[in-house]
């Protein structure tokens, strides 16, 4: 007999799944692994095995399995430990004729499994049940159950006889199962109810089968369903799936109506499958729509392109943007123009998990002044995921029912240094990098962008990333979405000695309190430094310089300072901002403007105007070789047909 538990653990699709046998001496190891491959009653057997494999025919998934055989010797100890990080799944046996064995599994054996943090299904083994004392009426159930209760992760207890060949096969077939159609991703058997992920998942399988929106699956919807994913142990006719309607009916009367089986209903027969044991069905359902074991998208399901160079970004096209602002429609079900919490959470039901609820999304969109989400947030917060992560902006994008071509959703730019030759640029989103010394303003002008009010409390913080995103109106009714990236100045040296640091810049703006030396001083230096990087790595960026605080008196040379540097540099005089008073200078549309000016605004030192007129002295240089040469050629080429005249007139 068996019972089962779900295991806390995570596996992949595979062509194949090892299985590591362990537990101590004389419980029946090497005896099982031989009962199981040969299907006879085994003799003589070796201590420890060779790796048995049975055929991928040998059981009904068709995918070959690798038995590992291992010793439970003080002196193995090294080697099992390594072929138990290896495994797919762990069996763990004991003698049904020797109670100790089972303490040490609570003992000593699971708590080894932990210490390794192998974190793969644990199967448990009761062997020689031929040579249990009858007299002994306790069950397996009675016995394992505290110990399950313990060890989450042990996924199946099982008792067999490798001598009579009682429930040998059932062993393994339960360990590789356990690999390929988890328990755990899919039900909570402590509450006995679906996973939120598994239920996000399904919820979002029924609407794209729901093909006439009418919040039931149809029969002739169901039959469509059965195609596009044929069960694995066959196709219910139609004669069957009135059966099927009858039975959820009986035991749910909501989950079944006059249009069809509804979406409580669809859940419902999974909790049914797996709860008689056929995971296999509601796996085979989720596999075909493109989830993997974490119910996550598969990345071959999710078109992203991968060749991309350093100042190659990405953002949504038209067609997505619109979606979006489809979806936003669809989801403000108040019509006040904005998205509550729950709102949000609605619309990403059908997504695994919610992306906004941690940073750097969380606090990186405008909100009203009720925290709900504004659509300028909603969309700056998509432009924002689909800089950062596009693989996860298009999962997202799928997860919430786009239906276009998932590869006509995103546009990979063109590389901005082309961008620089040609001095224009198609990019609707520019990503800002803001420099600055500690308390010079920084996380109050990204607040500002985000319409916050001014806060004289600041963030303490100067070791994480903070971004913050919003839309620009331009000139002309033209939107574009800035991305304001905080850089702290404590891992700046880590930021500064990567090469391809300011490959994703758009701009960078230097901030300053204009009442203190050293805010202005400490800007001019980073300036100075990302200008160096840039000369040295290629990507150079246009850069700003922005006196914040105006409010407060300027420290006396201030402005023939900041004047002196820009003029050094070649980039436009300081910003005067003021965030307290509200004087923003339209700071933000003058951001968006020199990123927009691609090849203007970028800084140039010393050296890199001395490396510049030596590369263009190199070049005349050749230029000129190459027209004395091309003459020289010439001009003996014109002497040979004088000479070949000459010669044929003598």
């Amino acid at each position: 007999m068996s019972i089962g538990f779900a295991g806390s653990f995570s596996s992949r699709g595979r062509n194949g799944v090892r299985v590591v046998v362990a537990g101590d001496r004389g419980t029946g190891k090497s005896s099982l692994i031989v009962a199981a491959a040969t299907e006879s009653s085994p003799e003589n057997v070796s201590p420890v095995l060779s790796p048995t494999r049975l055929p991928a025919d040998f059981f009904p998934d068709f995918v070959p399995l690798t038995i590992i055989d291992t010793s439970s010797s003080l002196e193995s100890r090294s080697k099992r430990n390594e072929e138990l990080k290896r495994a797919d799944a762990v069996v763990l046996t004991y003698a049904c004729d020797q109670p100790m064995t089972i303490a040490r599994l609570r003992s000593f054996w699971l708590p080894e499994l932990r210490q390794l943090k192998v974190k793969v299904p644990v199967i448990i083994v009761g062997c020689k049940l031929d040579l249990r004392d009858e007299r002994e009426q306790v069950s397996i159930e009675q016995v394992m159950s505290p110990i399950m209760q313990e060890f989450r992760e042990i996924e199946t207890c099982i008792e067999c006889s490798a001598a009579t060949l009682i429930q040998v096969p059932e062993v393994f077939y339960y360990a590789q199962k356990a690999v390929l159609h988890p328990t755990a991703p899919l039900f909570d058997q402590e509450r006995q109810t679906l996973q939120p992920r598994c239920i996000s998942a399904l919820r979002r399988i029924f609407i794209l089968c729901d093909c006439d929106m009418d919040g039931a699956l149809s029969d002739a919807e169901l039959n469509e369903f059965q195609v596009n994913s044929p069960p694995p142990d066959g196709f219910i006719v139609p004669a069957e799936i009135v059966g099927v309607k009858r039975v959820v009916q009986e035991k749910l009367p909501d989950g079944v109506n006059q249009l069809g089986v509804t979406l409580t209903g669809f859940l419902f027969l999974h909790a049914l499958f797996i709860e008689k044991g056929r995971l296999e069905t509601t796996w085979a359902v989720l596999r075909r729509f493109g989830y993997d074991d974490d119910l996550k998208l598969r990345e071959d399901f999710i078109p992203v392109p991968s060749n991309r160079a350093p100042d190659q970004t990405m953002e949504l096209t038209n067609e997505a943007v619109e979606f979006l602002r489809g979806i936003f429609r669809l989801f403000d079900t108040d019509n006040d123009g904005a998205l509550k919490p729950s709102e949000v959470d609605e619309l990403f039901c059908t997504a695994p998990d919610r992306p906004w609820n941690e940073a750097p999304y969380e606090d990186a969109a405008e909100r009203t002044a009720l925290g709900n989400l504004s659509l300028n947030g909603f969309l700056s917060e998509w432009a924002l995921m689909t800089l950062l992560d596009p693989l996860r902006s298009l999962a997202n994008l799928m997860y919430i029912g786009y239906s276009g071509d998932p590869a006509s959703a995103l546009r990979v730019n063109r590389r901005r240094i082309i961008d620089q030759k040609k001095h224009k640029t198609e990019r609707n989103v520019f990503q800002c990098f803001v420099f600055g010394a500690k308390n010079a303003g920084k996380s109050a002008l990204l607040n500002s962008l985000l319409e916050r009010p001014f806060s004289n409390s600041h963030n303490a913080s100067s070791t994480s990333e903070r971004f913050a995103a919003n839309v620009v109106n331009r000139v002309g009714g033209n939107k574009k979405t800035l991305i304001l990236r905080e850089i702290p100045e404590d891992g700046l040296k880590k930021f500064l000695s990567n090469k391809e640091f300011l490959a994703a810049c758009d701009v960078a703006v230097f901030l300053y309190d204009s009442s203190d030396e050293y805010s202005l001083k400490r800007s001019q230096e980073l300036l100075f430094e990302v200008a160096r990087l840039g000369e040295e790595s290629g990507y150079g960026v246009p850069c700003l310089l922005i006196a914040a605080k105006n409010d407060l008196d300027p420290y006396p040379m201030a402005i023939q300072d900041s004047m002196r540097v820009c003029q050094e540099l070649g980039i436009e005089a300081p910003i005067s901002v003021s965030v307290k008073l509200s004087f923003l200078n339209n700071v933000f549309s003058r951001i968006v403007d020199v990123a927009e000016q691609t090849h203007l605004h970028i800084p140039e030192t010393e050296t890199g105007r001395n490396r510049k007129h030596y590369q263009q002295l190199i070049s005349c240089s050749l230029m000129c070789m190459s027209v004395g040469a091309a003459a020289a050629v010439f001009g003996l080429a014109v002497y040979r047909v004088y000479a070949a005249r000459r010669n044929t007139s003598s």
